[in-house]
């Protein structure tokens, strides 16, 4: 369980975040909106431990982790891909991925869950199952064949795909997605979602999308958030959140376009939005 008590963020006179506050639980991919300038972004930085919060309290599974810097909350089972890619580029994408499959061992070990001296065979076992492990997480992401290639030759599509392999090799409990999607091609765009896909079906991962494209948002979200003027505005099920007025407001002269989908037919059945009360919700 991840959770965010009033969290606030200040620059100056300007209040980016504002008291949000938010539980996610595993099993449940959430979607978090709003136009540009909503601090979406920034809430994740706060979350993630990008920047250090003004006011308030990041949790994870009861655990205050709000003064831990981002490598610590890494640690701890918070992984987080970027809107820019964050890759090795001068190494192999083989390698990229194989120093992420290590720094989540070594970090396990360090944590006491693997002990003793040093013993040469079973570093070099170690690193055989890394690099084993390494192959098919790019065969996950349709990169198995350029294992070789320096991360910086890839395509733009295939560096957000390389990410996205560095994220699942980190194993966390919190998948945090900042617009997974950004400037890939129509044809890479469905692996990405897949991939989502495969680990929300797990059910046992909490994972978080910040998303502009509304078709994403709606193919994949079991919960919507909406954040405007760094304030939580609403708060529940995709379609009556997406339907809700608060949101067609914050979006009305930013994306017109994504407005309109909220009065496509919801093809799910209608159950009981909890959006009431999240749209209440001027925190």
């Amino acid at each position: 369980m991840l959770e965010t008590q009033d969290l606030t963020i200040r620059f100056g006179g300007h209040v980016a975040v504002d008291r949000v506050s938010c539980r996610f639980a595993p099993g449940t991919l959430t979607s978090i909106v709003g136009p540009n300038g909503a601090g979406k972004t920034t809430y994740f930085n706060l979350v993630s431990g990008q920047l250090p919060a003004s006011a308030g309290r990041v949790l994870l599974d009861g655990e205050d982790i709000t003064a831990l810097p981002a490598p610590l909350r890494t640690r701890r089972g918070l992984g987080r891909a970027f809107q820019l890619t964050q890759l090795f580029p001068n190494l192999s994408v083989l390698e990229n991925v194989r120093l992420a499959v290590q720094a989540r061992a070594q970090g396990r070990a360090a944590a006491g869950l693997l002990g003793g001296g040093l013993d040469l065979f079973k570093v070099w076992l170690d690193r055989s199952t890394w690099i084993d492990e390494s192959h098919a997480l790019l065969r996950q992401v349709q990169l198995g064949d350029k294992h070789a290639v320096p991360a910086a030759a890839l395509p733009h599509g295939d560096q957000r795909k390389l990410e996205v392999a560095l994220l699942m090799a980190l194993d966390p409990k919190v998948y945090m997605f900042d617009e997974p999607t950004a400037g890939m091609s129509v044809d890479d765009v469905p692996v990405i979602l897949d991939l989502i896909r495969a680990l929300k079906a797990k059910q046992d991962r909490c994972i978080l999308l910040v998303e502009h494209k509304m078709d994403v948002v709606r193919a994949l979200s079991d919960r919507i958030v909406v954040l405007h003027n760094g304030q939580l505005v609403a708060d529940g099920e995709p379609a009556a959140v997406i339907a809700s007025p608060v949101v067609q407001q914050a979006y009305l002269g930013v994306a017109d376009a994504e407005v309109g989908l909220a009065a496509e037919p919801d093809d799910s059945p209608t159950r009981p939005s909890p959006s009431k009360r999240g749209s209440s919700q001027h925190v």
